[in-house]
């Protein structure tokens, strides 16, 4: 082998290790299990540490910053179990969304869980945990449904603004297909929206709305 081809070899290797991994809607899933699973393992609140971004949120029903609210929480007995039933993905692969059901005890809910990919190392962080209780289980789907943001063209993603008061944050994937919208109102009823790229418009797939807690 010439030295010109040692020197080829490894430049093509250092491109293929320095590429941006491809998107992979399962990754998301497979991260969401493995979440579920490591809160049977190790706890409850353990799991959420240990697989937070830094600037992670959560929903007590206030907005905190998670790594900051589960310092002080301790796991509980019974840890929550939850199985994903769909996942909405950007089009580059670097942030995805899963939604799924909750059960714990008799009480059942369902959650929706935004996850940033490190787009050279593959590392899976959540950045949004959301959910709430539901008086009906949400039935289990046959297949986990899949979806994956139009590529080849670029929205222009319009700015919205909540309403007085309102504790409003909007998050948008790096390539502009996929945006998650939070908004805390001053009763501490909230809602999140996820939004897809189809194309044509950013369409809605997942509206959690959630009343005033009582």
């Amino acid at each position: 082998m010439t030295a010109f081809a040692v020197v080829a070899g490894g430049a093509v290797a250092a491109r293929e290790r320095n590429r941006p991994l491809a998107a992979n809607p399962s990754g998301f899933i497979a991260a969401e299990i493995a979440f579920a699973r490591l809160a049977q393992e190790k706890g409850q609140w353990t799991a959420f540490r240990e697989t937070a971004a830094p600037d992670a949120v959560m929903f007590v029903p206030q907005r905190v910053k998670a790594q900051d609210w589960l310092k002080s929480q301790k796991n509980p007995a019974e840890a929550v179990k939850w199985q994903p039933h769909a996942v909405y993905v950007s089009c580059d692969g670097n942030v995805g969304v899963t939604t799924g059901a909750w059960q714990k005890g008799p009480a059942n809910g369902y959650f929706t869980t935004v996850w940033l990919r490190d787009p050279k190392k593959g590392k899976m962080t959540w950045v949004l945990d959301h959910g709430d209780a539901l008086a009906t289980p949400r039935a289990a789907p046959d297949f986990i449904e899949s979806k994956q943001a139009k590529c080849g063209t670029r929205p222009a993603v319009p700015i919205t603004a909540g309403a007085e008061g309102d504790d409003m944050v909007v998050g948008l994937s790096p390539d502009q297909t996929l945006s998650w919208t939070s908004t805390v109102r001053p009763d501490k009823s909230r809602r999140v929206t996820i939004r897809l790229w189809d194309g044509k418009e950013m369409a809605t797939v997942i509206d959690n709305e959630v009343a005033a807690p009582k």
